[in-house]
């Protein structure tokens, strides 16, 4: 009986003991999942392609791995990613989402959070019966941005990393006068793969030079864009609405004799514009990220 006295007291603290380490190992897994999905979370938003990290790649040759512009949504249990064919849904335990095709093709989705590693893996199948494209995509949130490598069995691995738009920093305006593009002006014909393509730019008056684009492939207009660089704020700013779009603007960032750079960051593609007037006459427009390669056309004046 004296034995009991002495053990009855004793089982409150243990009982109270073990009710706090199980609290606090409560309270540590719910901090722990937290960090978890805080991370997870860090996914969210639309995401912009800024430099080309794959080994081997140089400032000239940069590309984008997947879109230069794509957003990631995070749900309960899912990463949502939306495309323009449709949403795809990420899974986090790499369970395995399925769809079938009428022509045979089979679609393999599956997606996997990693704790351990804190990225999400995300794989793409498509199977059809003469072939096979495996892709798997990889994302990771690091100090200066968001990491993407992709993997496949048709090309090499590419890595590349991405920014929210309002992290990209703007470019660094030159000065100049509307003036000093005067070598722009004119009727430019040419000519890329199995289209015509038109610019018609009109001498610099006003503090503006006013342009038109139009690509015509099989006798049909396929395209056309309607341009205007003007003065602004002791710069040029290049002004395009495509298609009759929303306007985007880029901002002049070099002028060197007769050539001009124009740059925005911030856009999805193009975000650079660079057009060159070469000694023989002719002028070149080029294209490309504000980091990487250039896809350029060669244009003559109309007529010559």
């Amino acid at each position: 009986m004296d034995a009991m006295k002495h053990f009855t007291p004793m089982s409150k603290p243990i009982t109270y003991l073990a009710t706090a380490l199980a609290l606090f190992a409560t309270v540590g897994a719910s901090m722990a999942a937290d960090a978890q999905d805080d991370t997870l979370r860090a996914l969210n938003g639309t995401w912009l392609f800024v430099e080309d990290r794959s080994q081997g790649a140089t400032v000239e040759n940069g590309q984008a791995p997947m879109s230069a512009r794509f957003s990631l949504r995070v749900e309960k249990d899912a990463v949502i990613y939306p495309r323009s064919q449709g949403d795809e849904r990420i899974t986090l335990d790499n369970s395995v989402i399925e769809k079938k095709e009428g022509n045979g093709t089979v679609l393999t989705y599956r997606g996997k959070w990693s704790k351990k590693d804190r990225w999400l893996e995300y794989w793409f199948e498509r199977k059809e019966p003469n072939d096979k494209l495996v892709i798997k995509r990889v994302f990771r949130v690091v100090a200066d941005g968001l990491l993407v490598y992709v993997f496949s069995n048709k090309f090499r691995k590419r890595v590349g990393l991405y920014r929210h738009p309002e992290d990209v920093g703007l470019a660094e305006p030159a000065k100049a006068k509307i003036a000093d593009l005067e070598w722009l002006a004119g009727a430019w014909v040419g000519t890329r793969r199995t289209s015509s393509i038109e610019e018609r730019w009109t001498p610099p008056r006003g503090g503006a030079m006013l342009g038109v684009s139009r690509t015509v492939r099989e006798e049909k207009m396929r395209a056309f864009e309607n341009l205007r660089i003007v003065e602004r704020h002791g710069g040029l700013v290049y002004v395009a609405q495509p298609n009759g779009r929303r306007v985007t603007e880029f901002v002049l960032t070099k002028l060197d004799n007769q050539r001009a750079e124009f740059v925005n960051p911030r856009h999805d593609y193009p975000q650079r514009i660079v057009y060159e007037l070469s000694k023989d006459g002719a002028l070149t427009a080029s294209v490309g990220f504000a980091k990487g390669a250039l896809v350029s056309s060669v244009f003559k004046r109309e007529g010559k």
